[in-house]
This record gives structure tokens, C-alpha cells and sequence, in this order.
């Protein structure tokens, strides 16, 4: 590939990146908040309140990364299309199994 495209999808997953790991250090610290609340006897419905906005956030980065997934996924296709080689050192992921991990989200 060359430096061109590589330095493109490198550029345009730094803010994705950025986000997923921003999206799941909020669900670590909402998580901290469930075991906090458990550990001094909170109201059930407070401890499953809380750990709904765990799980919550936990599904929203998954569906971020698929998304993102899915986008890496088109582009190289459209760079092969084009005759542009794929990404050095990664495995390309078949819209086959881009929708068998978006589905193990559902």
C-alpha cells in the first residue's frame, strides 16, 4: 500500500480510536459506580439503574467499532477496486463477518 493510503486510514481511525476508548473508560467508571453502590448496600433499583448505563455504553462502543469496522471494511474494497493493494499486516474482515459481529451485539 502505499504511504499515501496508509497514512489516510491511519488518520481517519485516530479519532475513532480516540472515541471508542473515551466511550469505554466512561463505562469503566459508571462500572466502579455499580460495584460502589452494591458494596454499600444501594437500593436494587439504583444498583440496575447504573448497571443499564453500564451495558449501555458498553453496546454503544461496539457498535462503534463495528461501524468503524464496516467503513474500513468498503474503503478497502474501493482502494482493491481502484488497484490499490490492502493494508499491510491486517486481515481484511468479508462483509460476512462484519454482520456476524455487528449481530453478536443485537
Amino acid at each position: 500500500m502505499s504511504d499515501t493510503n496508509q497514512s489516510t486510514t491511519a488518520e481517519r481511525r485516530q479519532p475513532a480510536d480516540r472515541l471508542v476508548a473515551n466511550r469505554l473508560k466512561r463505562a469503566q467508571g459508571q462500572l466502579a459506580g455499580v460495584i460502589e453502590a452494591v458494596e454499600s448496600g444501594a437500593d436494587c433499583r439504583e444498583v440496575v439503574q447504573r448497571l443499564s448505563a453500564v451495558v449501555g455504553a458498553l453496546d454503544r462502543a461496539g457498535f462503534l467499532i463495528i461501524s468503524h469496522a464496516m467503513q474500513d471494511c468498503l474503503s478497502d474494497e474501493d482502494a482493491a477496486d481502484a488497484g490499490a493493494p490492502g493494508r499491510e499486516g491486517a486481515e481484511r474482515l468479508s462483509l460476512d463477518e462484519v454482520e456476524k459481529l455487528f449481530l453478536s451485539l443485537a
